[in-house]
């Protein structure tokens, strides 16, 4: 990457936004306000969490809800500050013409790649698309598409699976006829019909159905029906409700979730095997005093009820593992408990007594 584009990138990744909901997680960006993105991103939730550089995990409020486009607008509860905000690109995309998308492929936060449009102008059934051949993968959905000058040409939608780099976005010109579209309404909740294409005000829909032509708008009833765990997930949810966990904030996926208590970050998977793991990453393992720690984690494991050390590579954490067929409401919040109590506790100790290292995390995940 040369000077002059990681200057770039510098300068538009505070406008770069990270997406996630139960079903997944994708980017988004930032423009006049609202934060843009896939309607498949969205998983057609009217809640998502997003977070920026600056901005903290927080839930945003997904106010247009388009599949006929891929698209989707979401607010922000809180002002999103920029010192050089994004604008989309009046210039024509050409052939050959550089690009740089931005996103958060698997989850690696503000990737950056670059490429050069190989076809302005491509139709995929109604709706023309920018392909170009810059590498993206799932998690850059949603993200921007940018010219040399920074601006942005198109919204990453989709790729071909495996191909050489065949990645598709949405015009900027699409995007801008559907930000016209919404601002010239004035009002959230809407929804873009997609037989007839005409935007639709989501209270007066009734049963699902288009009042315009009639059709039966599938991203109506999911927006409806909102999420709901079942089973072991949502036991573990109603746990983290009685020991005062943001449920909504916490959830990485269906099955996991992460959150900070005191100074110590808590990691919670239920894996298909049946087990939950309940985790907290501690310290690393110093150069020195390794055998002593060793001994003193060892004597703690003896006296521990539900609770246990490990280590994998260099890293030692505090575990909480149960099959889930004995998960109780109960004994989970009681074992639970007692993991959030302890990990501050041991992570302070095990520092400060065997001079370990503060454990490392991905500053922005």
């Amino acid at each position: 990457m040369n000077t002059s584009t990681q200057k770039m990138v510098e300068q538009t990744i505070e406008s770069i936004v990270q997406i996630t909901n139960p079903y997944g997680s994708g980017s988004g960006f930032l423009i006049d306000g609202l934060i843009i993105t896939n309607s498949h991103v969205v998983s057609g939730l009217k809640e998502v969490l997003i977070s920026t550089k600056t901005l903290p995990k927080t839930i945003g409020t997904v106010v247009y809800d388009d599949p006929a486009f891929d698209l989707a607008f979401i607010r922000s509860p809180i002002p999103i500050e920029r010192n050089h905000p994004l604008v989309l690109s009046s210039e024509s995309v050409q052939d050959g013409d550089g690009v740089i998308a931005i996103g958060h492929p698997y989850g690696l936060n503000y990737s950056t790649t670059e490429g050069i449009v190989s076809k302005a102008s491509r139709l995929q059934g109604e709706v023309e698309y920018i392909q170009f051949d810059a590498a993206i993968n799932p998690g850059n959905s949603g993200g921007p598409l940018l010219n040399e000058s920074a601006e942005v040409i198109g919204v990453n939608t989709f790729i071909i699976q495996n191909s050489n780099n065949l990645g598709f976005a949405l015009p900027s010109y699409t995007l801008n006829e559907a930000l016209s579209q919404f601002n010239l309404l004035n009002k959230d909740d809407i929804i873009r019909c997609v037989s007839c294409k005409n935007l639709i005000h989501e209270p007066s829909i009734q049963n699902d159905y288009c009042p315009k032509c009639g059709t039966k708008l599938e991203v109506a009833k999911r927006r409806r029906e909102g999420y709901t765990p079942s089973g072991v997930v949502a036991l573990v949810e109603k746990i983290l409700e009685k020991l005062e966990i943001n449920v909504t904030l916490s959830r990485r996926s269906q099955r996991s979730w992460r959150f900070e208590r005191e100074k110590s970050r808590i990691d919670i998977n239920y894996y298909d095997n049946g087990i939950v793991i309940a985790d907290s990453a501690l310290c690393r393992i110093p150069q020195e005093n390794i055998d002593l720690l060793y001994d003193y984690l060892l004597s703690e494991n003896a006296k521990l009820e539900r609770l246990q050390f490990a280590i994998n590579e260099n890293t030692v954490y505090l575990s909480y593992i149960v099959v889930d067929s004995s998960l109780s409401e109960e004994y989970g919040t009681a074992s639970l408990k007692k993991l959030f109590d302890n990990a501050p506790l041991y992570q302070k100790l095990l520092i400060e007594r065997f001079k370990a290292l503060e454990p490392k995390f991905d500053e922005f995940e």
